[in-house]
């Protein structure tokens, strides 16, 4: 089995690390990451620069371009052969509810689905990295297991797999839970400041979120203790707007 890795914290990033030594017990490994960090870059596309893919050994490659530039480069030109699935993430920090809209990492999972591969996000739902890195390590051998297991189901193939992973000691998870997407608001996440030339600007980072959901949504899942998994698809629209148009749709009258 060949697995294509990649990320929005950067070649780097811990999270990967981690992902390339779980995954690697159970097939080829490809690494093909973005030279930095493109935390919230979504499924962004770097289309006024060429993409310079680096060498950083074998089977490993850095991009000087967003998480999607990655994934599709990886396929379309460094490796040698498709994939059998994309793996994202790991991810230091969660993406559930309306996070997967600004998603670096869910969005190579979306480019590898986009290019027809089976593909998986995962995220870590820790705080500060180095308060949390032990954590993580810990939660190798459940990422086998998981990675294992999801590879070997049929789900179906315009979907793909956002998995979340509560911050505790793998033995203390509680299990896995198949989920919806949760919701989240944000408070004071704008942060109005004064430049060196006294003008206004804004930094958006920061601030407060407070979570919402059912008891199937992500967000319970992981504040439970337990693995979220949820199924999500490309498809944005309101089917039930459509089913249910009588109630509310009427077309203009064109001139």
């Amino acid at each position: 089995m060949r697995f294509l890795l990649s990320n929005d914290d950067g070649i780097l990033a811990h999270g990967l690390e981690c992902l390339e030594r779980a995954a690697a017990p159970l097939g080829e490994t490809w690494v093909v990451a973005p030279d930095r960090e493109q935390s919230a870059m979504s499924h962004s596309l770097t289309l006024h620069h060429p993409i310079r893919p680096m060498r950083r050994g074998e089977r490993r490659w850095q991009v000087d371009g967003t998480p999607t530039d990655c994934v599709m480069v990886a396929v379309e030109a460094l490796l040698p052969e498709r994939p059998d699935f994309v793996l994202s993430g790991v991810n230091h920090g969660q993406n559930m509810g309306e996070d997967v809209l600004y998603s670096g990492t869910v969005a190579a999972a979306m480019e590898g689905l986009a290019l027809g591969i089976p593909s998986i996000a995962f995220s870590f739902a820790g705080g500060e990295l180095r308060a949390d890195a032990s954590l993580l390590e810990a939660q190798i051998p459940l990422l086998t297991t998981l990675i294992r297991h999801l590879t070997q189901l049929s789900w179906p193939g315009n979907t793909l797999l956002n998995v979340n992973l509560p911050p505790l000691i793998g033995p203390h998870v509680q299990g896995v839970r198949l989920t919806r997407l949760g919701q989240r608001y944000y408070s004071g996440s704008l942060k109005p400041m004064t430049d060196p030339w006294g003008r206004t600007v804004y930094w958006i980072g920061g601030g407060s979120a407070t979570w919402t959901g059912p008891a199937d949504s992500d967000f319970q899942a992981v504040r439970d203790g337990f693995v979220s998994v949820t199924p999500l698809h490309l498809d944005l629209t309101h089917r039930e707007l459509i089913t249910d148009a009588g109630t509310w749709w009427r077309a203009p009258a064109l001139p």
